[in-house]
């Protein structure tokens, strides 16, 4: 049947709550198909949550969506196909339900830096119909959508729910701290900050004294670069209305300061958003995020099951990042200067290259660690054979070896990442950020400097494994985190 082979093709059960509309691979006209599984659940709470494609976008949105699932809200989770179909294993998990949609790409995308505002614009476009229709459709059922619940990089479905009368609320998946250089930059710092040198220090309520570098890299790009323009409207919905309420992937006892800041706007920190069995333990089969959008076939963990206590270097730059082939050089000589055991996520490029084995210390580094395509990084970071993370500083990464009390070596590449290594090195103390030469290279030196410095700080492993503690105070029953989290559902999803 129909139905039968739409399961099949997304790998679901039979049995499990699909909700499709506009699924343009079935056929050329759009149409709307509805799976509903049979259940006791309540409807009475369910909302709709809408993330964009990327895996370090997903991943906390997801274990969003579990957290409100655990306090008795439904959750419908809409990402767009480009991802969606690159998901081998979806989880099954009473209440939560899916919505996929087409971005005009479902998978075509190139990833190429020119077509990203192409891709974007695409997606707001079909994504815009899509949402709309949906939030009509369960309307018209007689099972609305309680709130939208839309996420960094997607203003434009708070700018939806706002003309069609839905209620919705912000999760903002970065720190709270770079959430608010974005909201002063577009409110009477922009030119300060962009013209601010190479050697000025500059001072924003409730962050730290920041250097050019520390900022978010795109607030000097242009004007109308697509990622400062989806910032911009991030902060405009923020001012537009009065009594927001924001909620962030951080925790109170990490940015307590900028959590309090910004005028007329409550952010609450609802994080670490990391699979429980990691953090809290109260759910002991929740040991990962579940859509995953990459697998390994190597046996990694059997191979840190063999290594010493803190005695591995973990390297890893995130889902996407790409990064130079002299960077991948220097850090492999770091490697080899360091004579330390390493885990290293290299991926193959974009036409099927594979970088280690361009490597000049190949055979040294043979000797010394292992390499692998992907890894579970919450299982990795884990283990109690790791020495130190050297991280490209994505949020979630941060967060990841935050609560799991690794320290960091950080090698931000861009974006918010910067921001990250800035909190990590000089407020949390938690890390040691790798310099570049005048030339703008980090050189292997580097890298062993501050492996080196890692790992062998007694007062950064203090710090790290301080954090470690906090992240799980705030998951537990009267956490900060958890008790944030339980007060929006009964004042703002079950109160309305």
């Amino acid at each position: 049947s129909l139905i039968h082979h739409l399961l099949k093709s997304l790998r679901i059960k039979d049995d499990f709550h699909v909700c499709l509309v506009s699924f343009p691979s079935l056929n050329t006209k759009k149409r709307n198909i509805y799976l509903e599984k049979m259940t006791t659940l309540n409807d009475d709470c369910h909302v709709l949550v809408v993330s964009f494609t990327g895996q370090g976008n997903i991943n906390p949105c997801i274990q969003f969506s579990k957290n409100l699932i655990k306090l008795g809200v439904n959750v419908t989770f809409s990402t767009s196909l480009t991802a969606f179909n690159r998901i081998s294993n979806l989880p099954t998990i009473q209440g939560l339900t899916f919505a996929p949609f087409s971005d005009g790409f479902d998978g075509n995308f190139n990833g190429s830096t020119n077509s990203f505002r192409e891709f974007n614009a695409s997606l707001r476009t079909h994504g815009t119909e899509f949402v709309t229709n949906l939030v009509e459709d369960r309307a018209k059922q007689g099972c609305p959508f309680k709130r939208i619940i839309y996420t960094t990089l997607t203003a434009w479905i708070g700018l939806l729910a706002k003309s069609i009368n839905v209620p919705s609320t912000f999760l903002w998946i970065q720190p709270a701290s770079v959430l608010n250089i974005y909201y002063y930059f577009f409110n009477g710092y922009e030119d300060s900050i962009k013209n601010c040198s190479k050697d000025q220090s500059f001072k924003l309520p409730a962050l730290p004294l920041l250097s050019r570098r520390d900022f978010p890299s795109i607030v000097f790009n242009d004007s109308n670069d697509w990622t400062l323009l989806a910032m911009k409207e991030h902060v405009e919905l923020l001012k537009s209305e009065t009594n927001q309420k924001v909620l962030v992937n951080t925790f109170d006892a990490l940015e307590f300061d900028a959590l309090n800041v910004i005028e007329n706007v409550s952010i609450f920190g609802i994080g670490p958003l990391i699979p429980s069995a990691f953090l809290d333990g109260n759910d002991s089969s929740d040991t990962s995020f579940g859509v995953d959008m990459r697998r390994s076939l190597e046996n990694y963990m059997d191979w840190l099951d063999s290594k010493a206590k803190k005695s591995v270097i973990y390297i890893a730059f995130g889902s996407y990042s790409q990064i130079p082939n002299q960077l991948k050089e220097e850090i492999a000589h770091g490697l080899v200067l360091c004579k330390r055991p390493f885990l290293w996520i290299i991926r193959e490029g974009a036409n099927g290259e594979k970088p280690f084995e361009k490597l000049s210390c190949k055979e040294e580094l043979e000797e010394l660690g292992k390499t692998v395509d992907w890894c579970s990084q919450v299982e990795v970071l884990q283990h109690p054979s790791l020495a130190c993370f050297l991280t490209h500083c994505g949020w979630n990464s941060s967060m990841e070896s935050l609560a799991s009390g690794v320290p960091v070596v950080a090698c931000p590449l861009w974006i918010d990442q910067l921001s990250n290594a800035k909190l990590i090195q000089d407020v949390w103390k938690m890390g040691v950020r790798v310099n570049a030469n005048d030339e703008g290279v980090i050189e292997r030196n580097e890298f062993a400097r501050c492996i080196e410095i890692v790992v062998g700080d007694g007062e950064i492993r203090k710090n790290a494994k301080k954090w470690r503690d906090l992240a799980k105070d705030a998951m537990k029953e009267n956490g900060s985190s958890n008790v944030n989290l339980k007060a929006y559902v009964n004042e703002i999803l079950l109160g309305e």
